[in-house]
């Protein structure tokens, strides 16, 4: 996203429509699984093609039109902030999902989570002193300051987001399935793309790409390349924190974003020579610890839990039971 601004691109409600845009790729994997449904059912019965009941897919729809909101802050924050600055800022949403998980759907926290959402916190919080030496000099301070809130603000309701997604799973009343999971991901950026579409008509911005395109610095196939690379990787992450909230909870779909931000970093180092100050190196070992700790914590419950069944399963032996007294 950033190289598209860097290069020559300005328009913000395009960028975001890109965000959620690649929607139609995920018919593919559905069609595939309606095939596979219809083919190991009973033929007598009828196989539909969605599986989405319309309570789901109202909380869906809410859900996308949020998220396109979302979508055009994030994009405003990232036209106007270095690679560092946004990916700190957009880390703090960590806080926000734990907040919202906890109001919305009761989330249980354990001395593992509670300390890598602190050290993932504080590893984005370190990277912030130093975020006025990243400014870019050719834009003001209004600007710079208006991207920063307005990243604030998506880091904020995409932290509301992923509980909200969790929530509805569990208020479905319907059986889940990463089938259903790919329909809910269709439904949410159809509608977030269509709140999208609508400011790019209010912008005219279907009216300039092709110009855009012409005038782009990398030159225009690569800006097209760019364009559509963009908004295919952007669908595959829609649709591994969703999944993520499915296998998991809308916290681990939080943290394992955060731990995007070290990765961004160095990769901010080498593609557009970004300093790499001893802040950014403590804040990736601060990441990395968080994440080992939280998945520490995940995998010594399930080992818990495993034990834990294992013992209900055993079947009572015949020394436990009271024996009767030989007179």
């Amino acid at each position: 996203m950033r190289l598209y601004f860097i290069h020559g691109g300005n328009r913000v409600w395009f960028s975001s429509w890109l965000e959620t845009g690649a929607w139609p790729v995920v018919l593919l994997p559905i069609t595939i699984g309606y095939f596979y449904r219809r083919r190991n059912q009973n033929r007598s019965s009828p196989t539909n093609f969605f599986l989405m009941k319309t309570r789901l897919f109202i909380a869906s729809a809410v859900i996308g039109v949020l998220t396109g909101f979302d979508d055009y802050l994030y994009a405003y924050g990232v036209a106007r902030l270095p690679v560092s600055t946004s990916s700190l800022i957009i880390a703090s949403q960590l806080a926000f999902t734990a907040a919202f998980a906890y109001l919305l759907v009761k989330q249980k926290f354990t001395s593992y989570s509670i300390n890598a959402i602190f050290l993932l916190t504080v590893g984005a919080g370190i990277l912030a002193l130093h975020t006025s030496s990243d400014r870019p000099a050719n834009e003001s301070n209004r600007e710079y300051l208006l991207g920063f809130l307005m990243t604030v603000a998506a880091a904020a309701l995409y932290g509301f987001i992923l509980p909200l997604v969790e929530l509805s799973y569990k208020k479905a009343k319907q059986e889940l399935s990463y089938a259903l999971v790919l329909e809910i991901q269709i439904v949410m950026c159809l509608f977030a793309t269509a709140v999208c579409t609508v400011g790019m008509l209010i912008n005219n911005d279907f009216k300039v790409i092709g110009r855009e395109a012409r005038e782009f610095e990398l030159g225009e196939t690569k800006y097209y390349i760019l364009v559509v690379g963009s908004a295919l990787i952007w669908q595959c992450f829609f649709i591994g924190a969703i999944g993520v909230i499915f296998c998991g909870s809308s916290l681990l779909s939080a943290v394992i974003i955060a731990v995007q931000l070290p990765i961004t970093e160095i990769l901010a180092v080498i593609f557009y020579q970004e300093k790499f100050q001893a802040e950014k190196g403590v804040s990736l070992a601060l990441s990395l610890w968080g994440f080992a700790s939280y998945y520490y914590g995940e995998f010594k419950h399930a080992k818990e839990e495993k034990r834990t069944a294992q013992t209900e399963m055993l079947p009572v032996s015949n020394h436990d039971e009271p024996q009767p007294c030989e007179l």
